[in-house]
């Protein structure tokens, strides 16, 4: 999710990255975001996607409240509080993660992380239709070299997929977890969501979130389905704990220090992460016209961020 896009603490000082304190956690945050793209692909395939989730959350719920909970913060966050919640369950920890790992069975984790870079698009959509937020024409002219690049990657991919493969049914999925992604994040920056601590509405939205995965991975996928591999349960772990309850708390950490602005510059990062895991380990094949989309995108991502502050 994204915050409220506010610069208020950001500071004017160019080098603010570089500083430690801000530098380091946020080069945590990009490494581990990047890999669990690749990890989420040991999760699906032999087991239903649905219940991967299930298990994922249902391990990253108690760890978030734990941590609410040391950070001294009130779980009281009163029923339109618990609405908002409810809607963030619904759209970010279900909606999102069941089209994304379903979007994985049909193309390569790397590409499907280039594709929700694209996810600040829909974002300045809903905030301007919800929110009253301001669209520059700069923005629009980086999302539009974004969306080139990555029509490049997937044409790239569509001519590696094997006969019979659907990489249109990947692309539509991705997209699906996209806008509930970015419903999620509008939402949870009304002036409700904006008087919560952070860690409180996460710690209810997990909460409502897995019960709806579990009452969707026992609608569509049957009992629970417990693998014995421990290959498995290490993924979710480390989905569920590093990827999600570690994660959170510390990026938003880094957002109230240098802004959403600039804090937002981190899912370049994690692109970056998660396209090197993707050729390492996945065995992602470069071309003249990959190479040149992955440019294009993250160069377009990059122009339109920069356009995010005006």
């Amino acid at each position: 999710m994204t915050p409220p896009e506010s610069e208020a603490n950001s500071g004017d000082n160019p080098h603010t990255l570089l500083r430690p304190q801000i530098a380091l956690p946020f080069v945590l945050v990009a490494l581990i975001w990047g890999s669990t793209w690749y990890v989420i692909t040991g999760q699906i395939g032999d087991v239903p996607a649905s219940w991967s989730i299930a298990w994922r959350f249902a391990l990253a719920t108690p760890a978030m409240f734990i941590i609410a909970l040391a950070m001294r913060k009130s779980l009281k966050i009163g029923k339109a509080g618990h609405m908002l919640a409810l809607m963030i369950g619904l759209f970010q920890f279900c909606l999102n993660f069941n089209f994304v790992y379903r979007a994985e069975l049909h193309l390569t984790s790397g590409v499907v992380a280039v594709m929700f870079g694209l996810l600040m698009v829909p974002n300045v959509f809903f905030g301007r239709v919800f929110l009253g937020q301001r669209v520059t024409g700069r923005f629009i002219a980086g999302s539009m070299v974004a969306l080139a690049g990555i029509s490049m990657l997937l044409l790239h991919e569509a001519r590696l997929s094997p006969l019979g493969g659907n990489v249109g049914l990947g692309v539509l999925l991705a997209i699906g977890g996209i806008l509930a992604a970015s419903v999620a994040n509008v939402i949870q920056a009304n002036e409700t969501g904006a008087k919560l601590p952070m860690v409180s509405l996460l710690s209810w939205s997990l909460l409502y979130g897995t019960i709806i995965d579990f009452a969707l991975a026992w609608f569509t996928a049957g009992p629970p389905v417990f693998p014995d591999r421990w290959q498995y349960w290490a993924g979710i772990a480390w989905l569920g704990l590093a990827g999600s309850v570690v994660t959170f708390p510390l990026y938003y950490t880094i957002v109230r220090q240098i802004g959403a602005g600039r804090a937002a510059y981190n899912s370049i990062l994690v692109i970056t992460v998660a396209m090197l895991i993707s050729t390492v380990i996945e065995g992602y094949q470069w071309s003249w016209l990959a190479g040149g989309g992955a440019v294009l995108a993250l160069s377009g991502m990059v122009l339109a961020l920069r356009a995010r502050k005006s």
